[in-house]
Protein backbone atom coordinates (compact mmCIF):
# COMPACT_ATOMS: atom_id res chain seq x y z
CA UNK A 1 0.00 0.00 0.00
CA UNK A 2 2.81 2.46 0.99
CA UNK A 3 4.15 2.10 -2.71
CA UNK A 4 0.98 2.05 -4.09
CA UNK A 5 0.86 6.03 -2.37
CA UNK A 6 4.49 6.71 -3.47
CA UNK A 7 3.60 5.64 -6.72
CA UNK A 8 0.31 7.87 -6.81
CA UNK A 9 2.44 11.13 -5.44
CA UNK A 10 4.92 10.39 -7.89
CA UNK A 11 2.91 10.36 -10.77
CA UNK A 12 1.29 13.25 -9.58
CA UNK A 13 4.17 15.43 -9.52
CA UNK A 14 5.18 14.59 -12.91
CA UNK A 15 1.78 15.73 -14.20
CA UNK A 16 2.12 18.79 -12.10
CA UNK A 17 5.98 19.43 -13.48
CA UNK A 18 4.52 18.80 -17.18
CA UNK A 19 1.47 21.14 -16.49
CA UNK A 20 4.51 23.69 -15.64
CA UNK A 21 6.83 23.07 -18.37
CA UNK A 22 3.90 23.55 -20.86
CA UNK A 23 3.22 26.68 -19.42
CA UNK A 24 6.70 27.95 -19.40
CA UNK A 25 6.90 27.09 -22.93
CA UNK A 26 4.07 28.80 -23.75
CA UNK A 27 4.70 32.15 -21.81
CA UNK A 28 8.39 31.71 -23.52
CA UNK A 29 6.65 31.38 -27.16
CA UNK A 30 4.71 34.53 -26.48
CA UNK A 31 7.60 36.49 -24.83
CA UNK A 32 9.92 35.27 -27.69
CA UNK A 33 7.09 36.71 -30.07
CA UNK A 34 6.31 34.01 -31.59
CA UNK A 35 2.65 33.79 -30.90
CA UNK A 36 0.17 36.97 -30.72
CA UNK A 37 0.82 40.19 -29.74
CA UNK A 38 -0.91 43.90 -29.35
CA UNK A 39 0.62 44.62 -32.61
CA UNK A 40 -0.41 42.10 -34.35
CA UNK A 41 -4.02 42.19 -32.85
CA UNK A 42 -4.12 46.00 -34.13
CA UNK A 43 -3.26 45.21 -37.29
CA UNK A 44 -5.64 42.07 -37.86
CA UNK A 45 -7.98 44.67 -36.48
CA UNK A 46 -7.59 47.48 -38.96
CA UNK A 47 -7.23 45.13 -41.44
CA UNK A 48 -10.29 43.88 -41.08
CA UNK A 49 -11.97 47.16 -40.61
CA UNK A 50 -10.66 47.68 -43.81
CA UNK A 51 -12.04 45.20 -45.46
CA UNK A 52 -15.10 45.96 -43.95
CA UNK A 53 -15.43 48.71 -45.12
CA UNK A 54 -13.92 48.24 -49.07
CA UNK A 55 -17.48 45.90 -48.94
CA UNK A 56 -19.87 49.15 -47.93
CA UNK A 57 -18.23 51.09 -50.14
CA UNK A 58 -18.10 48.19 -52.53
CA UNK A 59 -22.42 47.62 -51.96
CA UNK A 60 -22.93 51.12 -52.07
CA UNK A 61 -21.09 51.87 -55.65
CA UNK A 62 -23.31 48.58 -56.87
CA UNK A 63 -26.43 49.51 -55.52
CA UNK A 64 -26.00 53.95 -55.44
CA UNK A 65 -29.09 54.52 -53.52
CA UNK A 66 -28.98 58.21 -54.54
CA UNK A 67 -28.32 57.66 -58.36
CA UNK A 68 -25.23 59.66 -58.08
CA UNK A 69 -23.54 56.87 -60.89
CA UNK A 70 -25.96 56.04 -62.99
CA UNK A 71 -29.67 55.51 -62.83
CA UNK A 72 -31.13 52.52 -61.07
CA UNK A 73 -31.65 49.37 -63.61
CA UNK A 74 -30.37 46.40 -61.90
CA UNK A 75 -32.32 47.39 -58.33
CA UNK A 76 -35.63 49.54 -57.44
CA UNK A 77 -35.22 53.18 -57.64
CA UNK A 78 -35.85 54.45 -54.51
CA UNK A 79 -36.09 58.32 -53.21
CA UNK A 80 -35.95 60.56 -50.38
CA UNK A 81 -37.50 63.24 -48.68
CA UNK A 82 -34.20 64.95 -48.31
CA UNK A 83 -34.24 67.08 -50.99
CA UNK A 84 -30.90 68.82 -50.10
CA UNK A 85 -29.61 65.79 -50.31
CA UNK A 86 -31.27 63.96 -53.37
CA UNK A 87 -31.03 66.56 -55.53
CA UNK A 88 -27.46 65.51 -56.08
CA UNK A 89 -28.63 62.21 -57.41
CA UNK A 90 -31.61 63.61 -59.33
CA UNK A 91 -29.53 65.95 -61.44
CA UNK A 92 -27.67 63.41 -62.16
CA UNK A 93 -30.26 60.37 -63.11
CA UNK A 94 -32.86 62.24 -64.25
CA UNK A 95 -34.06 63.13 -68.35
CA UNK A 96 -35.29 66.61 -68.43
CA UNK A 97 -35.39 69.65 -69.91
CA UNK A 98 -36.99 72.03 -67.56
CA UNK A 99 -36.45 72.69 -64.00
CA UNK A 100 -38.53 73.26 -61.36
CA UNK A 101 -37.28 75.32 -58.09
CA UNK A 102 -38.41 76.91 -54.91
CA UNK A 103 -38.80 76.58 -51.69
CA UNK A 104 -41.54 75.29 -49.23
CA UNK A 105 -43.92 76.95 -51.37
CA UNK A 106 -43.55 74.79 -54.61
CA UNK A 107 -42.21 71.27 -53.08
CA UNK A 108 -45.62 70.08 -53.19
CA UNK A 109 -46.11 70.45 -56.46
CA UNK A 110 -45.94 67.25 -59.13
CA UNK A 111 -43.63 66.85 -61.63
CA UNK A 112 -46.75 65.35 -63.82
CA UNK A 113 -48.88 68.10 -63.41
CA UNK A 114 -46.13 70.69 -64.82
CA UNK A 115 -45.29 68.08 -67.41
CA UNK A 116 -48.69 68.04 -68.64
CA UNK A 117 -49.63 71.89 -68.17
CA UNK A 118 -46.51 73.03 -69.52
CA UNK A 119 -45.52 70.90 -72.08
CA UNK A 120 -42.43 69.49 -70.71
CA UNK A 121 -40.02 67.02 -69.09
CA UNK A 122 -39.40 68.63 -65.60
CA UNK A 123 -37.14 67.92 -63.07
CA UNK A 124 -38.70 69.28 -59.46
CA UNK A 125 -35.58 70.65 -57.50
CA UNK A 126 -37.43 72.71 -55.03
CA UNK A 127 -36.28 72.67 -51.22
CA UNK A 128 -37.69 73.29 -47.86
CA UNK A 129 -36.01 76.80 -45.94
CA UNK A 130 -33.63 77.12 -48.62
CA UNK A 131 -31.99 80.63 -49.36
CA UNK A 132 -30.67 82.58 -52.88
CA UNK A 133 -27.34 81.17 -52.10
CA UNK A 134 -28.70 77.41 -52.37
CA UNK A 135 -31.25 77.44 -54.78
CA UNK A 136 -28.44 79.27 -57.20
CA UNK A 137 -25.52 76.46 -56.91
CA UNK A 138 -28.27 73.65 -56.85
CA UNK A 139 -29.57 75.37 -60.33
CA UNK A 140 -26.08 76.38 -61.33
CA UNK A 141 -25.53 72.17 -61.06
CA UNK A 142 -28.52 71.69 -63.33
CA UNK A 143 -27.55 73.67 -66.10
CA UNK A 144 -24.93 71.88 -66.55
CA UNK A 145 -27.07 69.19 -68.19
CA UNK A 146 -28.44 72.33 -69.96
CA UNK A 147 -32.39 72.22 -69.84
CA UNK A 148 -33.96 74.81 -72.01
CA UNK A 149 -36.17 76.28 -69.29
CA UNK A 150 -36.04 76.95 -65.62
CA UNK A 151 -39.35 77.91 -63.50
CA UNK A 152 -38.26 79.90 -60.33
CA UNK A 153 -40.84 80.28 -57.22
CA UNK A 154 -39.29 83.20 -56.02
CA UNK A 155 -39.86 84.48 -52.23
CA UNK A 156 -38.60 87.44 -50.98
CA UNK A 157 -36.99 85.85 -47.96
CA UNK A 158 -34.46 83.76 -49.74
CA UNK A 159 -32.68 86.51 -50.36
CA UNK A 160 -31.58 87.41 -46.96
CA UNK A 161 -28.59 86.51 -45.91
CA UNK A 162 -27.79 82.55 -45.14
CA UNK A 163 -24.24 80.83 -44.54
CA UNK A 164 -21.75 80.43 -47.60
CA UNK A 165 -22.34 77.04 -49.58
CA UNK A 166 -18.85 75.46 -47.90
CA UNK A 167 -20.42 76.74 -44.36
CA UNK A 168 -23.43 75.31 -45.35
CA UNK A 169 -23.60 71.91 -42.82
CA UNK A 170 -27.55 71.14 -44.57
CA UNK A 171 -26.15 71.11 -48.24
CA UNK A 172 -23.77 68.38 -49.28
CA UNK A 173 -22.13 70.80 -51.59
CA UNK A 174 -19.59 68.19 -52.67
CA UNK A 175 -22.27 65.57 -53.38
CA UNK A 176 -22.72 68.06 -56.23
CA UNK A 177 -19.18 68.85 -57.53
CA UNK A 178 -18.96 65.00 -57.19
CA UNK A 179 -15.24 65.82 -56.50
CA UNK A 180 -13.39 63.32 -54.38
CA UNK A 181 -14.24 64.40 -50.77
CA UNK A 182 -17.86 64.09 -51.84
CA UNK A 183 -17.49 60.75 -53.39
CA UNK A 184 -15.64 59.27 -50.48
CA UNK A 185 -17.88 60.53 -48.23
CA UNK A 186 -20.86 58.83 -50.05
CA UNK A 187 -19.40 55.55 -50.77
CA UNK A 188 -17.74 54.91 -46.92
CA UNK A 189 -20.88 56.07 -45.21
CA UNK A 190 -22.66 53.82 -43.29
CA UNK A 191 -26.10 55.05 -43.31
CA UNK A 192 -25.38 54.94 -47.34
CA UNK A 193 -24.47 51.27 -46.98
CA UNK A 194 -27.66 50.42 -44.73
CA UNK A 195 -29.92 52.19 -47.22
CA UNK A 196 -28.02 49.65 -50.08
CA UNK A 197 -29.09 46.75 -48.30
CA UNK A 198 -32.36 47.78 -47.81
CA UNK A 199 -32.74 48.57 -51.54
CA UNK A 200 -31.32 45.35 -52.28
CA UNK A 201 -33.53 42.51 -50.16
CA UNK A 202 -36.61 44.87 -51.92
CA UNK A 203 -35.23 43.79 -55.14
CA UNK A 204 -35.26 40.52 -54.15
CA UNK A 205 -38.81 39.00 -55.35
CA UNK A 206 -39.68 36.57 -52.42
CA UNK A 207 -38.89 39.47 -49.57
CA UNK A 208 -39.93 42.77 -51.95
CA UNK A 209 -43.31 42.58 -50.22
CA UNK A 210 -42.54 42.50 -46.64
CA UNK A 211 -39.29 44.64 -47.06
CA UNK A 212 -41.52 47.43 -48.58
CA UNK A 213 -44.14 47.09 -45.97
CA UNK A 214 -41.25 47.61 -42.87
CA UNK A 215 -39.64 50.51 -44.86
CA UNK A 216 -40.43 53.80 -42.45
CA UNK A 217 -39.46 57.03 -42.75
CA UNK A 218 -38.52 56.52 -38.84
CA UNK A 219 -35.64 53.93 -40.16
CA UNK A 220 -34.81 54.43 -43.43
CA UNK A 221 -34.40 57.62 -45.65
CA UNK A 222 -35.10 56.05 -48.56
CA UNK A 223 -38.51 55.43 -48.47
CA UNK A 224 -40.10 56.78 -51.46
CA UNK A 225 -40.65 54.27 -55.08
CA UNK A 226 -42.25 57.02 -57.30
CA UNK A 227 -40.16 60.42 -57.91
CA UNK A 228 -43.44 61.98 -59.21
CA UNK A 229 -44.23 61.40 -54.97
CA UNK A 230 -41.24 63.57 -53.84
CA UNK A 231 -42.76 65.49 -51.56
CA UNK A 232 -46.25 65.92 -53.21
CA UNK A 233 -49.24 65.71 -52.11
CA UNK A 234 -52.43 64.55 -53.86
CA UNK A 235 -54.86 67.20 -55.49
CA UNK A 236 -57.83 66.30 -52.85
CA UNK A 237 -55.87 66.66 -49.79
CA UNK A 238 -57.41 69.56 -48.82
CA UNK A 239 -58.50 69.27 -45.05
CA UNK A 240 -55.31 71.45 -43.64
CA UNK A 241 -56.01 74.07 -45.80
CA UNK A 242 -58.60 76.36 -44.22
CA UNK A 243 -59.98 79.85 -43.07
CA UNK A 244 -59.43 79.25 -39.47
CA UNK A 245 -55.76 77.77 -39.59
CA UNK A 246 -54.89 80.79 -41.79
CA UNK A 247 -56.63 83.19 -39.56
CA UNK A 248 -54.43 81.38 -36.12
CA UNK A 249 -51.17 81.40 -37.83
CA UNK A 250 -51.97 85.29 -38.60
CA UNK A 251 -52.52 85.57 -34.68
CA UNK A 252 -49.82 83.77 -34.01
CA UNK A 253 -47.08 86.04 -35.88
CA UNK A 254 -48.52 89.39 -35.04
CA UNK A 255 -48.71 88.47 -31.17
CA UNK A 256 -46.50 91.58 -30.03
CA UNK A 257 -44.11 88.30 -28.50
CA UNK A 258 -43.46 87.32 -32.16
CA UNK A 259 -43.88 90.06 -34.69
CA UNK A 260 -40.24 90.75 -34.22
CA UNK A 261 -39.84 87.40 -36.60
CA UNK A 262 -41.75 89.34 -39.42
CA UNK A 263 -38.19 91.49 -40.30
CA UNK A 264 -36.05 88.93 -39.10
CA UNK A 265 -33.33 89.56 -41.57
CA UNK A 266 -34.77 92.06 -43.68
CA UNK A 267 -32.01 94.12 -44.79
CA UNK A 268 -32.82 96.22 -48.05
CA UNK A 269 -29.32 96.26 -49.19
CA UNK A 270 -28.14 92.56 -48.36
CA UNK A 271 -30.80 91.37 -50.03
CA UNK A 272 -30.01 93.47 -52.85
CA UNK A 273 -26.36 92.25 -53.29
CA UNK A 274 -27.63 88.75 -52.61
CA UNK A 275 -30.50 88.94 -55.28
CA UNK A 276 -28.10 90.61 -58.03
CA UNK A 277 -25.25 88.04 -57.23
CA UNK A 278 -27.47 84.57 -57.25
CA UNK A 279 -29.66 85.72 -59.49
CA UNK A 280 -29.15 88.19 -61.93
CA UNK A 281 -25.67 86.44 -62.55
CA UNK A 282 -26.72 83.17 -62.94
CA UNK A 283 -29.12 84.31 -65.88
CA UNK A 284 -26.85 86.44 -67.35
CA UNK A 285 -24.31 82.79 -67.42
CA UNK A 286 -27.22 81.30 -69.23
CA UNK A 287 -28.54 83.67 -71.92
CA UNK A 288 -29.69 80.41 -74.01
CA UNK A 289 -32.07 79.21 -70.91
CA UNK A 290 -35.66 80.38 -70.71
CA UNK A 291 -35.92 81.67 -66.87
CA UNK A 292 -40.01 81.47 -65.90
CA UNK A 293 -39.75 83.92 -62.48
CA UNK A 294 -42.82 83.96 -60.38
CA UNK A 295 -43.92 85.16 -56.94
CA UNK A 296 -45.95 83.01 -55.29
CA UNK A 297 -49.42 84.11 -54.17
CA UNK A 298 -48.92 84.44 -50.47
CA UNK A 299 -52.68 84.99 -48.63
CA UNK A 300 -53.69 88.73 -47.59
CA UNK A 301 -52.50 88.35 -44.38
CA UNK A 302 -49.07 87.88 -44.94
CA UNK A 303 -48.96 91.72 -46.37
CA UNK A 304 -51.49 92.74 -43.77
CA UNK A 305 -49.38 91.06 -40.99
CA UNK A 306 -46.27 93.27 -42.28
CA UNK A 307 -48.70 96.30 -42.56
CA UNK A 308 -49.89 96.13 -39.11
CA UNK A 309 -47.06 94.59 -36.82
CA UNK A 310 -44.02 95.57 -39.14
CA UNK A 311 -44.46 98.24 -41.31
CA UNK A 312 -40.12 98.64 -41.94
CA UNK A 313 -40.23 94.93 -43.16
CA UNK A 314 -42.96 95.87 -45.63
CA UNK A 315 -41.54 98.43 -46.99
CA UNK A 316 -38.01 97.17 -47.48
CA UNK A 317 -39.94 94.02 -49.29
CA UNK A 318 -42.18 96.47 -51.80
CA UNK A 319 -38.88 98.06 -52.34
CA UNK A 320 -36.77 95.25 -53.32
CA UNK A 321 -39.67 93.46 -55.52
CA UNK A 322 -39.68 96.89 -57.68
CA UNK A 323 -35.81 96.13 -57.86
CA UNK A 324 -36.43 92.82 -58.72
CA UNK A 325 -38.57 93.83 -61.24
CA UNK A 326 -37.37 96.30 -63.00
CA UNK A 327 -33.89 94.42 -62.95
CA UNK A 328 -35.44 91.48 -64.67
CA UNK A 329 -37.69 93.49 -66.83
CA UNK A 330 -34.10 94.00 -68.41
CA UNK A 331 -32.72 90.57 -69.01
CA UNK A 332 -34.01 89.06 -72.55
CA UNK A 333 -34.62 85.55 -71.31
CA UNK A 334 -36.47 86.07 -68.15
CA UNK A 335 -40.14 86.22 -68.07
CA UNK A 336 -41.63 87.44 -64.39
CA UNK A 337 -45.15 86.59 -62.89
CA UNK A 338 -46.65 87.75 -60.42
CA UNK A 339 -49.23 85.97 -58.35
CA UNK A 340 -49.29 88.09 -55.52
CA UNK A 341 -52.41 90.39 -56.93
CA UNK A 342 -54.86 87.35 -57.79
CA UNK A 343 -57.09 88.11 -55.59
CA UNK A 344 -59.62 85.64 -55.77
CA UNK A 345 -57.17 83.38 -54.40
CA UNK A 346 -55.09 85.58 -51.71
CA UNK A 347 -58.72 86.43 -50.27
CA UNK A 348 -60.18 83.25 -49.99
CA UNK A 349 -58.46 82.35 -46.60
CA UNK A 350 -59.54 78.67 -47.51
CA UNK A 351 -56.81 78.23 -49.77
CA UNK A 352 -53.81 78.12 -47.05
CA UNK A 353 -52.74 76.43 -44.00
CA UNK A 354 -51.33 79.67 -43.11
CA UNK A 355 -50.23 83.01 -44.06
CA UNK A 356 -48.63 81.89 -46.94
CA UNK A 357 -48.71 77.86 -47.88
CA UNK A 358 -51.27 77.24 -50.47
CA UNK A 359 -53.22 73.95 -51.16
CA UNK A 360 -52.62 71.76 -53.83
CA UNK A 361 -55.23 72.80 -55.92
CA UNK A 362 -54.04 76.58 -56.33
CA UNK A 363 -50.62 74.84 -57.30
CA UNK A 364 -52.57 73.63 -60.40
CA UNK A 365 -54.09 77.44 -60.85
CA UNK A 366 -50.06 78.10 -60.73
CA UNK A 367 -49.37 76.33 -63.45
CA UNK A 368 -52.34 77.05 -65.77
CA UNK A 369 -51.40 80.81 -64.71
CA UNK A 370 -47.80 79.92 -66.02
CA UNK A 371 -48.95 78.22 -69.15
CA UNK A 372 -51.35 81.03 -70.18
CA UNK A 373 -48.80 83.95 -69.19
CA UNK A 374 -52.30 85.17 -67.19
CA UNK A 375 -50.21 87.40 -64.89
CA UNK A 376 -46.89 88.13 -67.16
CA UNK A 377 -45.53 91.49 -65.78
CA UNK A 378 -45.19 94.00 -68.51
CA UNK A 379 -41.73 94.40 -69.06
CA UNK A 380 -42.69 98.21 -70.54
CA UNK A 381 -44.25 98.71 -66.86
CA UNK A 382 -42.32 96.47 -64.63
CA UNK A 383 -44.05 97.76 -61.67
CA UNK A 384 -48.03 98.50 -62.47
CA UNK A 385 -48.39 94.62 -60.50
CA UNK A 386 -46.88 95.59 -57.37
CA UNK A 387 -48.50 99.19 -57.54
CA UNK A 388 -51.91 97.01 -57.68
CA UNK A 389 -50.95 94.54 -54.78
CA UNK A 390 -49.82 97.65 -52.49
CA UNK A 391 -53.31 99.17 -53.05
CA UNK A 392 -55.09 95.80 -52.06
CA UNK A 393 -53.01 95.91 -48.74
CA UNK A 394 -53.95 98.89 -47.99
CA UNK A 395 -57.56 98.85 -48.44
CA UNK A 396 -57.62 95.38 -46.98
CA UNK A 397 -59.88 95.40 -43.72
CA UNK A 398 -58.46 91.92 -41.28
CA UNK A 399 -60.76 93.57 -37.74
CA UNK A 400 -63.16 90.55 -38.33
CA UNK A 401 -60.71 88.55 -38.11
CA UNK A 402 -58.39 89.87 -35.48
CA UNK A 403 -60.35 88.54 -32.57
CA UNK A 404 -60.25 84.89 -34.06
CA UNK A 405 -56.82 85.48 -34.42
CA UNK A 406 -55.67 86.29 -31.45
CA UNK A 407 -58.11 83.92 -29.36
CA UNK A 408 -56.83 80.50 -31.41
CA UNK A 409 -53.50 82.46 -31.06
CA UNK A 410 -53.22 82.53 -27.56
Amino acid sequence: MARAFSSEVASGSRKENASKQEAGASFRFNRNGKGSSPAKNLLRFLCASAALLLCAAALTFIVDPLQLFRPARLFAAMYSSDTRMQNAGLIRSQPFDTVFMGTSLAIHFRQSDIDQALRVRSLKLAMTGTNSHEQSFVLAAALQRHPKRVIWAMDDWIFCDGAEIDDDIYLPADLYRRNVRGIAGYLLSGAMARESAWILARSVPPLERVVATLTTDAVFNFTISDVDAINAFRPDVEAPYNAERATAAFGHITHPSRRAGLSEGYDYQRMVRNFENDTVRLIADHPDVVFDIYFPPYSILQWVAMRDASPGALKIVYDLTAHISHRLSELPNVRLHDFREVNEVTHDLGNYADVIHHSPSVDLKVLSWLANGTYLVDSAAPGAALERLKAQVEAYQVEAYKGEANRIAR
